[in-house]
């Protein structure tokens, strides 16, 4: 077991669901070494998921997507130069891998901790990451992708009586989002999020466009869409297409949406950050899954709703032609919508 004044890095470089699915393994080492210092390794895009992190001492920012795009540049190798020279400034006692891939572990190396903590080989999306490692966890019987992270901080003796997101919130940023809601007249309202990471997680255009119609006349509120600023063109095509003066679109911030979604009545997407979000804030959530399963990374209260297709043909990510996620239908989501929103009241 770990002394409570050792220095963990921790490192989740990507993507926004996962290191929000790795909050409360880190809050539990926090929680359990208060004296310990923990610091985080993060692409630089993601950062801003873990202002303010009362269990973080200090976040290290790295930019590996950016070097892999200018592998040859002078540029690039000054810059992975300077981010290794910031993870030696200090010596860390345990590195904890929750990315489980080659680079992460790399990382975890490259660090010159004393013991470096990873998944088993069978849990670890690049096997060969293992071989950095000087311990490895297999986390038998763990469904959820962050019971399995807690599994990694509990073999140092960490504990989580309850699972805490410490996401990041702003004065400024609440009023911005309090604004926007009286500018629009919203009360109350929905968020539905169409886009997602790759074509095959996401449900159809035109389904959105359907499913708005019929929900208008049944929900009182407003729907307010939401995406990244290269999804705004798919968003505005939906609602144009559906044709009704309740359906909007409101852009945000990572951290603005946090404070959107927290007072929606109901959040309906895929397998997206937006929807691991919404979830850790406890929103009710109706959640679309196709490729991947939902028993490993989707919504986690029993009170949401999961709609999952696994589909007969190939739609995953590498896919030669993919698709949007088959399968589900609009009735079966407008019904799952009705049945979440009816135990929200109850």
């Amino acid at each position: 077991m770990p002394d409570s004044t050792q220095r963990f890095l921790v490192i989740r470089l990507s993507s926004m669901g996962d290191i929000v699915h790795a909050l409360p393994a880190v809050a539990a080492l926090g929680e359990t070494f208060p004296e310990a210092e923990i610091h985080w390794a993060v692409e630089t895009r993601h950062a801003s998921l873990l202002d303010g992190n009362p269990f973080v001492h200090q976040v290290l920012t790295l930019d590996t997507l950016g070097w892999r795009r200018r592998l040859t540049s002078l540029q690039t190798l000054k810059a992975v130069a300077r981010a290794v020279g910031v993870l030696r400034e200090f010596e860390f006692d345990i590195a904890i891998d929750f990315q489980g891939l080659y680079k992460s572990a790399v990382i975890a190396w490259l660090s010159r901790s004393r013991e470096r903590l990873g998944f088993a080989k069978n849990w670890l999306r690049e096997p060969a990451a293992g071989i950095f490692y000087t311990e490895r966890v297999a986390p038998q019987g763990r469904a959820h992708v962050i019971e399995r992270n807690l599994a990694l901080v509990e073999r140092l003796g960490a504990r989580a009586e309850r699972w805490q997101f410490p996401l990041p919130h702003t004065d400024r940023d609440e009023s911005y989002v309090e604004g926007q809601l009286a500018g629009l007249g919203a009360r109350q309202f929905i968020v539905i999020n169409p886009g997602g990471g790759w074509k095959s997680k996401c449900w159809a255009p035109e389904r959105y466009v359907e499913l708005i119609r019929r929900l208008e006349p049944e929900f009182p509120g407003e729907i307010l869409l939401t995406g990244s600023p290269e999804e705004e063109g798919l968003i505005q095509g939906i609602i144009q297409s559906a044709g009704t003066r309740r359906a909007k679109y409101l852009p945000t911030t990572i951290i603005q949406f946090i404070a959107l979604v927290r007072r929606a009545k109901l959040f309906l997407g895929g397998d997206t950050g937006p929807l691991h979000l919404a979830a850790a804030v406890g929103t009710a959530l109706v959640a679309i899954y196709g490729p991947t399963d939902p028993a490993r990374n989707g919504p986690f209260s029993k009170a949401d709703i999961t709609l999952w297709n696994r589909g007969p043909v190939d739609y995953t990510r590498r896919a030669s032609l993919p698709t949007y996620l088959p399968g589900v239908s609009v009735e079966s989501v407008l019904a799952a919508i009705r049945e979440r929103l009816a135990r929200v009241d109850e």
